[in-house]
């Protein structure tokens, strides 16, 4: 492995060794927790324009598998590590982590101090920007400060045409904002007939579908960067029908009915966050990747109730419409990777468009 550098914005420099692609990179760095799951972490697309720095010493100590990727074409800027691990294949179809990295351009820096250059990111409470470079001289500073990365991360990863996810039950259209797979494969479970809709999809394409259920989807970056088109898309729809939101889509459907979203001074990216359960005192472990809020106090309560919170900053990590049958969580209810504690979620999101059609019967 030949030498690279991770380059930080305030002048830092973390020397170490380069595997997977030998790019030139730029991301804002973040941190991850978990113990495993690296593939669905790296093919996650709300990790689009990020440099992901893994705090678990030995990484890439298991091959790629073929049927754990949460999305085809990961857009991940980077790969920190302190260690990784040696690989031996066990049969001639498994590839490593590395060789997977160079196939689908992603840069890598193996042997560097991951636990200092997390508590640097801690210590300056807000995003830092880097660089994966071959040479950290001035010239590669000054790339690192002249760029600018978008806000329009949604744009860039969620699909711009419908397509069909089939199957044999109740239809439900997904509204892709960063859809990853994980959340299909719950779908797909449970036999639902999805349709997935680009995120520019108005309230009236949705309901011309006549969806029995309407998903809004996890996805990167800012809520506040997308149109006011969405949010009047999620009133409109949420009065219609059922509807289930999950990570970027909770942000919005909060923004939607009033409540304020902020930007965290440092994100949570784990697969072991406590969350309970207002209602029933009920404690899970859920898989996050969260960089925006939901403040409790500014939750209009004559349209939504807190359902869910994080044991650990005690943030809002769930809510309720009291209205309309409509939910969201912050967390990844599918895991993916993490605990399925929490997919129990998409039962209740199914117990919901069964009673709306039992109301619909009725009528």
């Amino acid at each position: 492995m030949s030498a690279r550098y991770l380059i930080l914005e305030d002048g830092s420099v973390f020397a170490g060794e380069g595997f997977g692609s030998p790019a030139v990179t730029f991301g804002e760095l973040v941190f991850n927790t978990s113990m495993a799951g690296y593939q669905e972490i790296i093919t996650n697309p709300i990790y689009h324009n990020q440099i992901v720095v893994f705090t678990q010493p030995n990484v890439g100590n298991y091959p790629i598998v073929r049927n754990i990727y949460e999305s085809i074409d990961p857009t991940i800027k980077g790969v920190i590590v302190r260690d990784l691990a040696a690989f031996s294949p066990l049969n001639a179809r498994d590839i490593s982590l590395s060789q997977y990295m160079e196939r689908a351009n992603i840069p890598g820096v193996t042997n560097i101090d991951t636990r200092a250059l997390v508590h640097k990111l801690r210590a300056a409470g807000k995003p830092m920007r880097g660089s994966i470079v071959p040479v950290a001289d001035d010239h590669a500073f000054d790339q690192l400060h002249a760029t600018v990365l978008t806000n329009q991360q949604v744009a860039q990863v969620a699909t711009p045409k419908p397509y069909p996810n089939p199957d044999v039950g109740q239809t439900v259209v997904v509204v892709d904002f960063g859809l990853k797979n994980g959340i299909l494969r719950e779908l797909s479970r449970r036999r639902l007939n999805v349709t997935v809709l680009p995120y520019t999809a108005s309230a009236d394409q949705i309901l011309r579908l006549d969806p029995d259920g309407v998903v809004l989807s996890s996805g990167p970056g800012d809520p506040h960067s997308l149109k006011g088109s969405v949010l009047e898309m999620i009133r409109k729809v949420q009065s219609q029908v059922p509807l289930m939101a999950i990570g970027l889509g909770h942000e919005l459907f909060a923004l939607a009915n009033g409540a304020q979203v902020d930007r965290m001074p440092i994100e949570n990216h784990s697969m072991n966050h406590p969350i309970k359960e207002i209602m029933t005192d009920q404690i899970d472990y859920a898989s996050q990747a969260q960089g925006y809020e939901v403040k409790r106090d500014s939750v209009d309560r004559s349209k939504l109730f807190v359902t869910h919170v994080d044991l650990l900053n005690n943030s809002v990590q769930g809510l309720h419409h009291l209205r309309y049958p409509a939910f969201s969580v912050q967390f990844f209810p599918d895991g993916a990777p993490g605990p399925d504690e929490t997919d129990p979620l998409f039962d209740q999101f199914v117990d919901m468009m069964n009673q709306r059609g039992g109301d619909l019967n009725e009528r």
